[in-house]
């Protein structure tokens, strides 16, 4: 089965009570039994949930997964996969990544005896020797957030994979529909569903994916004894959008191949970050590994961090919020915003400017949105 019908068919059959074709929302706390311990699988809604158990085959199904288990929100996902660690384990991260993610290692599992050593991941050179014996993971992004850092996913995970090492893939910023980590040599991979998985910026959610039956099973224990699961409606509203994202995707990258290329030929903008340009240093690398190149774009305007923080604020169709991946067009100021968390001191030694905005370019008219971005661009210089 190709991807677009997985997209709308994987985890999914039509009701067996009233043939609906969309998956109920099953919108109950418990279930009856037939007796004592005896039952259909269903017996708490924290347990399990069939709305959530489509769900969760579906995007098992888009990343070529066995196994996927939905959470709350994304961080819930990355912090039920930072639960198979213990105390006196070590983490091998990525340097540029989500601040929320930071947050979560630095401030919460490292006061629990867990180490993190952050490395630049794109240079394979940095990976093997930052591997300890007590290693236990190596956590990446690609495309990283929010400068868009490709890592070879297949190469690390052999530098992991070596020396006993699992490898964890955020592939929120590519979707599976772009990128599918497990099949490149990853063991589990996280989404925020929130993002391109929803696609519509009107549910909060996220996913672990493996095909390793012992990781599903903790996994599985976690999501169970923790409780950060999803509700029945926020999973009805990513099945929803899981049906479109491949057609979704398709103009997400269209449109932000244009915005990238118009932004590279300003001359107010200095820098650009976009995979799908042939100057991006991962740009091999994310054709290698991807279908395409994104939605994601991050960039610099000449003229320093105040300029930048005024263009992020002067534009119309592009709204100034945090998150990404929905229909519409979104704006931000990384530091300021999604990656406030992390200490300038880090940031500093991960690269990340503080004059860079983030796009998530949206699936409007390109002509609206590169109109908008000249405009805001032509404001920002007036001051």
């Amino acid at each position: 089965m190709k991807f677009a019908t997985k997209a709308i068919h994987a985890g999914q059959s039509p009701d067996p009570t009233t043939g609906a074709i969309m998956t109920p929302i099953y919108q109950t706390s418990t279930y009856v039994q037939e007796s004592p311990g005896k039952h259909k699988g269903y017996d708490y809604a924290r347990t399990n949930n069939p709305t959530r158990a489509a769900l969760e085959a579906n995007l098992a199904a888009l990343e070529e997964g066995k196994y996927g288990v939905a959470f709350g929100s994304g961080c819930a996902a990355a912090n039920t996969v930072m639960n198979l660690l213990k105390s006196g384990d070590h983490v091998v991260s990525c340097r540029d990544l989500y601040g929320g993610s930071y947050r979560l290692f630095t401030k919460v599992y490292e006061k629990y005896g867990i180490g993190f050593t952050f490395v630049n991941a794109h240079r394979l050179e940095e990976v093997a020797p930052a591997i300890r014996p007590e290693t236990k993971l190596l956590w990446i992004e690609t495309p990283s957030n929010p400068q868009l850092t490709i890592v070879d996913i297949k190469a690390v995970s052999e530098i992991a994979h070596a020396k006993g090492v699992k490898v964890a893939v955020d592939n929120t910023f590519a979707s599976p529909f772009l990128q599918q980590p497990l099949t490149l040599g990853a063991d589990i991979v996280v989404h925020s569903t929130t993002k391109y998985l929803g696609g519509h910026s009107d549910s909060v959610g996220g996913v672990a994916i493996t095909n390793d039956a012992e990781i599903h099973r903790e996994l599985k224990f976690y999501q169970n004894s923790v409780g950060a699961v999803p509700g029945p409606m926020d999973c009805f509203l990513i099945l929803r959008g899981t049906k479109t994202l491949p057609v979704r995707m398709e103009r997400h990258c269209a449109n932000a191949a244009k915005v990238a290329r118009f932004l590279a030929g300003h001359p107010e903008v200095g820098v650009v970050n976009y995979p799908g340009l042939e100057s991006h240093p991962g740009h091999a690398i994310a054709r290698k590994q991807m279908r395409d190149f994104g939605g994601m774009v991050s960039l610099e305007l000449k003229g320093g961090t105040e300029r930048n923080i005024r263009f992020a604020g002067s534009t119309e169709v592009f709204s100034l919020a945090e998150s990404l991946g929905g229909v519409e067009s979104l704006i931000g100021h990384p530091i300021t915003m999604t990656h406030g968390s992390i200490p300038p001191e880090e940031r500093k030694r991960s690269g990340l400017p503080d004059a860079l905005v983030r796009l998530s370019v949206g699936i409007e008219d390109i002509d609206d949105l590169i109109e908008d971005l000249d405009r805001a661009i032509a404001k920002s210089k007036k001051g």
